[in-house]
């Protein structure tokens, strides 16, 4: 997962550690990353079924009513899918480094002498994913994959596949596959922008390494944030359901009542039940088509952490950090740190700023920040309106390509 670990001070020339520190217990939201940290163990990305795991883990829908009218639905849509939703099995091998304490006499003297070259262990796992053409393209989640040395593709059929990853996304959790094959079942690709909370769902997987397991329910909500689920390095508005997700469904399909995808399943509430989540196929079509093309997504950089100015929030900072700064504003968005050397800092933002709108839009919430800021092109000129000690300033501020650190 990428993490941007930062050491920054202010522009109150004071260290931002007692503002973090001050805002111990609000959820902060990253543009290095882009991302919402939340409580811990809120949301739990699925990992695949593992030993060792590989990683830390234009139509409209019908809504359930109607689907009623044919009680097996469910097992028309699972003949239909079932054949493209593949299992992928990944490996990948951890050098570990000999501690240098073991180059110590004394060690060596109980111990013997260490080996001279790097431990090896070979961590492996399993996850799911979906045919999208017939030359043996797969869509699956960038976790399943990160790093595999070798990754094994088995169809429901039972024929096993060498697998090529084409290129993964850890900000979205989106990963391509290609197999060396032809005339392939595929799966049909719906239009996730017109959703309703409600519709039925089917999920099929390999949850627990149980091949080919299909999960029933309904649509729970869309448009859920990163922040709402605690998935603290990602970019995606997820959609949440209520159908069985566990680990090893990662890399699956979500359908709706006609066997079309609308979404990839990904992440749980940890300790939760009915509580699941997928990407939405509009999303990692998107992304999977830069990948195919290009090995890689580029995603927009500022480099800020950041928090909503609330009421009480401003006047805690105007109580604690009177002598050094006046917050005026009653809402939008507080910086709490910039990345040195980021696009933000190049433009003078500041820790303790606070922005009011982008390019005339306002802005409350870090999640409207990061929508924003994902939907334009790198290098396009965002107007800033910041509140700083309660001087009011515009800056213009042109995003980078966000530097994506792979997970090994």
């Amino acid at each position: 997962m990428n993490k941007i670990h930062v050491d920054r001070r202010s522009y109150w020339q004071q260290p931002v550690v007692p503002l973090l520190m001050f805002l111990g217990g609000i959820a902060l939201t990253s543009l290095g990353g882009c991302s919402t940290t939340t409580p811990p163990s809120t949301a739990q990305t699925e990992q695949p079924t593992t030993s060792t795991a590989v990683s830390q883990t234009t139509q409209e829908q019908s809504p359930i009513v109607s689907s009623s009218s044919d009680p097996n639905f469910v097992v028309a849509v699972v003949q239909k899918v079932g054949p493209a939703v593949v299992r992928i099995d990944a490996s990948r091998t951890i050098s570990q480094q000999v501690p240098d304490e073991y180059d110590d006499p004394f060690f060596r003297r109980f111990f013997g002498e260490p080996p001279t070259q790097p431990r090896e262990r070979v961590e492996r796992g399993s996850g799911s994913g979906f045919i999208i053409n017939g030359n043996g393209q797969i869509l699956t989640n960038s976790h399943v994959v990160n790093g595999a040395d070798k990754v094994t593709v088995t169809l429901k059929d039972g024929r096993e596949f060498q697998g090529k990853v084409l290129g993964e996304d850890p900000v979205t959790d989106v990963a391509v596959i290609k197999i060396d094959a032809n005339n392939l079942p595929s799966v049909n690709l719906a239009n996730s922008d017109n959703l309703q909370p409600g519709e039925a769902v089917i999920a099929i997987g390999n949850p627990l390494g149980l091949n080919n397991t299909v999960t029933s329910g309904i649509l729970s909500a869309t448009g859920r944030s990163s922040s709402d689920i605690g998935a603290s390095d990602k970019r995606v508005d997820y959609l949440q359901t209520d159908a069985a997700i566990n680990p090893g469904n990662s890399g699956g399909p979500l359908l709706n009542a006609r066997g079309d995808v609308i979404g990839m399943n990904t992440a749980i509430i940890r300790g939760a039940q009915g509580l699941g989540f997928a990407i939405p196929i509009n999303t990692a079509k998107r992304i999977s088509e830069q990948l195919i093309t290009k090995g890689k997504v580029e995603h927009p950089y500022l480099g800020i952490q950041m928090t909503a100015l609330t009421p009480e929030l401003k006047q805690r900072l105007n109580s604690e950090f009177g002598d050094k700064i006046n917050v005026s504003a009653n809402k939008g968005v507080l910086l709490v740190r910039v990345v040195p050397s980021s696009p933000a800092a190049q433009a003078g933002l500041r820790a303790g700023d606070i922005i009011t709108s982008i390019n005339n839009k306002p802005v409350n919430k870090p999640d409207e920040v990061q929508k924003i800021v994902e939907s334009i092109s790198i290098g396009t000129t965002l107007q800033l309106q910041v509140e700083r000690n309660g001087q009011v300033a515009q800056l213009s501020v042109k995003p980078a390509p966000l530097p994506v650190q792979r997970q090994r």
